[in-house]
C-alpha cells in the first residue's frame, strides 16, 4: 500500500462545481476497491468565479497548491460574462499550462461502448486514437501579446527546437506503449509545412526525432487534408501530434466523433506536474440545471490514476483507473443511459448514479 495521493482540486466555474464531486467520489471508490488508502483532495479557486471574490483568476496560493500535488484534477473554467478589462475570456487553466510547464496536451479519442459517434461506419464506433498538442508555444504563444492598431492586427506563431523536440518525443514514448499493448504503433505529424517556415520547421524536427524511434512509423500530413481524413477514416489514426492551435481544432473534431464533448477526457502533462480535465467548457448556459454530462470528468479521472501509476510505479492506480473506466463502459453498453448533449435525458444524477453502480458491480 502506498502513502496517500495529494491531489489538487479545481472545481471552477460553471458546470464544472456540479461534475467535480462525483469525480472525486469515484476515484475515492475504485482506489480503496484496490487496496490503497483514500486520497488527500485539496480544493483550491481559479477561473472566472476567483476573479470576481479574489481579484485574480489564478491566484499564487493555488499556484502553490497545485505544484505540492501529486496531480491536479481540474473541472471546467472561465464564464463569457466575466471578462478582463481589454474584453479577453478568463481562460485560468491556459496560464496554467504555462505556469507549470505543461507541454503535452494529450485528448484521447477512444469511443466509448454504447455510444454511437455521428459516422455510420461501424468502425466509427470503435476508435482509439489520441491527438497531442503541443501546449505552451505556436499561435497561442502570443496569448496576451497580440499587436492590434487601426485596420491590422497581428499574433505570432512561435516554433521552437525544444518545445517541438520534446512534444515529438512524448508522442513517439506513447506511441511505443501503444504499440506494446496491440496498437499500431504510429505517430503521424500534422502541420502545413507546405505554407510556412515555421511549420516546416516543425516538420524538420519532427523528422529528427523519428529517426531516434525506428520501431514506430511515421506519416506526415497537412492539417486540411488531415481534418478531412478524420471524417472518411478516422480508425485509420493511433497517435497525432502537432502544433497547439491546429490540436485545439483537431481534438474538437475527434470528440464529436466519440459522441461530443461530454464524452472527451484530456490531460495537459509536462515533466513535472499535470493537469486533467474534460476537454469541454464551463457550459454556464445549463449550469445549476443537473443536465450536465460528467462522463468526460469522470475518464479524466481515470487517466490522472494511469497517469500516477506510471509516475510512482504503483500498479494499483493503474488498476483504479481502468476500473473507473470499465464501469463507465458498463454503464452505457446496453445504449440505454444517453446524456442531454446527446438528445436524451441523463444528466450528472442520472449518469453518476449508473456510473457507480457498475463500479459496485465489478468491486462486488
Amino acid at each position: 500500500m502506498a502513502d496517500p495521493l495529494q491531489l489538487a482540486i479545481l472545481p471552477g466555474d460553471g458546470i464544472g462545481l456540479e461534475i467535480t464531486q462525483p469525480s472525486v467520489d469515484l476515484v475515492q471508490k475504485a482506489l480503496m476497491a484496490c487496496g490503497e488508502p483514500e486520497a488527500y483532495m485539496v480544493w483550491l479557486e481559479a477561473g472566472a468565479n476567483a476573479y470576481v471574490k479574489l481579484g485574480e483568476a489564478l491566484p499564487q496560493a493555488t499556484i502553490d497548491g497545485c505544484r505540492a500535488a501529486d496531480a491536479i484534477l481540474l473541472a471546467a473554467m472561465g464564464d463569457p460574462d466575466i471578462r478582463y478589462p481589454d474584453g479577453t475570456e478568463i481562460i485560468a487553466q491556459i496560464d496554467l499550462r504555462f505556469e507549470l510547464d505543461l507541454y503535452a496536451g494529450v485528448r484521447p479519442a477512444r469511443s466509448v461502448a454504447g455510444v454511437a459517434g455521428p459516422l455510420a461506419d461501424p468502425r466509427a464506433n470503435a476508435l482509439d486514437f489520441v491527438v497531442i498538442r503541443e501546449s505552451t508555444e505556436g499561435l497561442f504563444a502570443s496569448l496576451g501579446k497580440g499587436m492590434r492598431e487601426e485596420g491590422e492586427a497581428r499574433d505570432t506563431q512561435v516554433i521552437t527546437r525544444k518545445g517541438t523536440q520534446r512534444v515529438c518525443d512524448f508522442a513517439f514514448r506513447l506511441a511505443q506503449q501503444r504499440k506494446a499493448q496491440g496498437k499500431r504503433g504510429q505517430v503521424m505529424s500534422v502541420d502545413k509545412a507546405n505554407v510556412f517556415v515555421s511549420m516546416a520547421f516543425w516538420r524538420d524536427v519532427f523528422d529528427d526525432v523519428a529517426s531516434r524511434h525506428p520501431d514506430i512509423e511515421k506519416r506526415h500530413g497537412y492539417v486540411d487534408a488531415i481534418a478531412m481524413e478524420m471524417v472518411r477514416r478516422p480508425w485509420e489514426f493511433d497517435v497525432m501530434v502537432t502544433e497547439n492551435m491546429y490540436g485545439d481544432i483537431l481534438s474538437d473534431l475527434a470528440a464529436g466523433l466519440i459522441g461530443g464533448l461530454g464524452m472527451a477526457p484530456s490531460a495537459d502533462i509536462g515533466d513535472d506536474h499535470a493537469v486533467f480535465q474534460p476537454c469541454h467548457g464551463s457550459a454556464p448556459d445549463i449550469a445549476g440545471t443537473g443536465k450536465a454530462n460528467p462522463t468526460a470528468m469522470f475518464l479524466s479521472a481515470a487517466m490522472m490514476l494511469e497517469w500516477l501509476a506510471q509516475e510512482k510505479g504503483v500498479e494499483a492506480y493503474a488498476q483504479a483507473g481502468k476500473l473507473m473506466t470499465d464501469a463507465i463502459d458498463d454503464a452505457f453498453r446496453d445504449g440505454t443511459l444517453v446524456s442531454t448533449e446527446r438528445g436524451g435525458d441523463a444528466g450528472v444524477e442520472a449518469i453518476t448514479q449508473a456510473v457507480n453502480a457498475a463500479l459496485d458491480r465489478r468491486i462486488g
